[in-house]
């Protein structure tokens, strides 16, 4: 019998926390609980000082590079002889409190608002997801088609405390626009003198005639004035807009006309802002007025002119695409310009949309297929290469590690070689990596999110000369030092290491082969690169630690991390499990054969 959503829900909050806490507050100790009715229980136990109790949980799958699986949870108070089952909730409860406690050993009392304010954001995000599975998501079809798989993260982001907060947005208006349920919505329009918008294209067509083509058909019904332009705005933005005060004058003083509802039905995808038609040749990535994980979605106009111009910069010195790998560029954004504001709340990236006209087939964010699965169900990566392997077990680790290595060609070797030629480094986490899997083998990898470039200081010369725009832009060239620390962090931790992660727990193949395996191919990327590519390789396969994302930390010092400065506070290390491997080998006396 499968757990209720509720249970699945509780246990799925606690996963996510505890994982977050494992690695940034308290690795644990690895201990054995004593079981009545069989072998003792592989745990780790943590010591909460502050709450004056331990808790053990059980480790039901184990991971060298990701997520830990538990179950069995257990409390026992200080001086208590035994341990007594505890629900996942109030574990969460009792770490959140030792987190804070930690935080607050001054006594200065200021982390208890802050405590307070997580729970509630963590009961907020047990809700959703509980929501969501009640009644079960339906059976997902081949689960490899583009949208199909944004909406498929039914427990969100792997590691963090709150992976499905949605902090202004209501459960009615989520069944229209998040993703997960699927639903479709015209885009709100409004009009304004093209000398109050202010836009840029890095493309062959304006913004504001891009922004036509988004509204397909309908943009020819639009009741524009001479010298009007269209801004399309997303409806709950377009909403939160009429109730700013600023706005609301231009609106009343004929400056700014709100006309209706226009275009085609659009539909969510993972980020939830940004919009998806399936006959629309753009998409579109707005502000919303809701705060995901970490920070309230706001499009900043430096990510907006980032975007451009590096479309630009892509387009001018190569590297937009690279036979298995493409870059899908933000090359346009429109907004109105609201005097004596950095932004107006209008501010739209206009994105690319290739995933049209039966391109759509066969494409997953990597996020969809690494994801954990609904209890009774296979996840979408074990049920795409169980389709691919239906011989047994060794034609399925066969398969998984060919597997492995095609995602590694369209993946790994491109970016890093992106960086190594042109000093331009990407975000590359796994909501940001697409895969072609039209035929079940990764053919293809696509690359999106204009708020993730780092151009290299070294290369700056170089790339100013072709754009000269981006060295105005604020914090979009970086050191090499500080690119190689979020490399790591976005593609090897977050993205390459959950895909291991994800078939060791499916029982595809065991994590030190795929490790093994991840090491041999960064030493021939070593190898065959000079320059900047091969310093990382070299990085990422020497480094006692690797960089890795504080999402806890964020949210236990209610930072919004889109607006804390250059981001460095935002990151911590981790031991680095290649070079843990390398250890082991060493003492074993195996070498990694070239």
């Amino acid at each position: 019998m499968l757990p209720s959503s509720q249970g699945v829900a509780e246990a799925a909050a606690f996963r996510s926390f505890a994982n977050g806490y494992l690695r940034e507050i308290d690795p644990g100790i690895r201990v054995h609980h004593a079981l009545p009715d069989g072998p003792p229980a592989p745990c780790v136990e943590w010591n909460l000082r502050s709450q004056r109790v331990a808790i053990r949980a059980e480790i039901l799958s184990p991971s060298l590079c990701g997520a830990q699986g538990f179950g069995r949870l257990w409390t026992r108070h200080r001086h208590e002889p035994r341990w007594r089952l505890v629900a996942p909730m109030r574990a969460i409860q009792e770490l959140l409190g030792e987190a804070y406690a930690r935080c607050d050993e001054g006594g200065t009392g200021t982390a208890r608002g802050r405590e307070l304010e997580l729970l509630g954001r963590v009961l907020d995000s047990y809700r959703e997801t509980a929501r969501q599975l009640d009644p079960a998501p339906p059976e997902a079809g081949d689960g490899t088609d583009f949208i199909d798989a944004e909406r498929a993260l039914v427990f969100g982001h792997w590691l963090h405390p709150t992976p499905k907060s949605r902090q202004g947005l209501t459960p009615w208006q989520a069944r229209v626009y998040a993703p997960e349920e699927g639903g479709a919505f015209r885009l709100a329009v409004f009009a304004a003198a093209c000398d109050r918008v202010r836009h840029d294209s890095a493309a062959s067509r304006s913004a504001p005639e891009i922004a036509l083509d988004l509204l397909g058909g309908d943009a020819a019904r639009l009741p524009l004035r001479p010298g009007e332009v269209a801004l399309p705005m997303h409806p709950l933005q377009a909403e939160a807009l009429m109730l700013e005060p600023a706005i609301a004058a231009m609106v009343e003083a004929g400056l700014v006309r709100p006309l209706g509802a226009f275009g085609p039905r659009f539909t969510a995808t993972s980020s939830l802002r940004t919009v998806y038609a399936p006959d629309s040749p753009w998409m579109a990535k707005f502000s919303l007025p809701v705060t995901l994980t970490n920070s309230l979605r706001v499009n900043r106009m430096a990510e907006l002119e980032a975007g451009v111009a590096v479309a630009r910069l892509l387009a001018r010195g190569g590297g937009a695409a690279d036979g298995n790998f493409r870059i899908l560029a933000d090359p346009a954004y429109l907004t109105l310009d609201c005097p004596g504001r950095p932004e107006s709340g209008f501010e739209t990236v206009l994105r690319e949309n290739p995933f049209r006209g039966g391109a759509e087939r066969g494409v997953a964010v990597v996020a969809a297929l690494t994801a954990e699965p609904v209890p009774g169900r296979p996840s979408r990566l074990a049920a795409l290469l169980r389709r691919l392997a239906p011989g047994g077990a060794a034609d399925l680790a066969h398969a998984a590690r060919t597997w492995f290595s095609l995602y590694l060609d369209c993946s790994l070797d491109p970016i890093v070689a992106l960086y190594d030629r042109h000093g331009i480094a990407l975000e590359a986490h796994q909501q940001n990596m697409l895969l072609d899997v039209a035929d079940g083998w990764p053919r293809r990898g696509f690359y999106r999110d204009n708020q993730g470039f780092y151009l290299s200081e070294a290369a700056r010369p170089r790339l100013q000369a072709l754009v000269p725009e981006t060295g105005a832009i604020a914090s979009l060239y970086f050191d090499d030092d500080e690119i190689r620390r979020r490399l790591a962090y976005y593609l090897v931790v977050n993205q390459v290491f959950s895909v291991i992660a994800r078939m060791g727990h499916d029982g595809l193949a065991r994590e030190e082969v795929l490790l093994d395996d991840l090491a041999r191919r960064l030493e021939i990327v070593a190898r065959r690169m000079t320059g900047a590519g091969r310093a990382f390789a070299r990085s990422v396969l020497d480094a006692p630690t690797l960089c890795t994302k504080a999402n806890l930390r964020v949210r236990l010092s209610d930072r919004d991390e889109l607006s804390a400065g250059d981001g460095t506070g935002n990151y911590i290390d981790m031991p680095n499990p290649l070079k843990e491997r390398a250890g082991t080998r060493t003492r074993s006396g195996r070498v990694l054969a070239s």
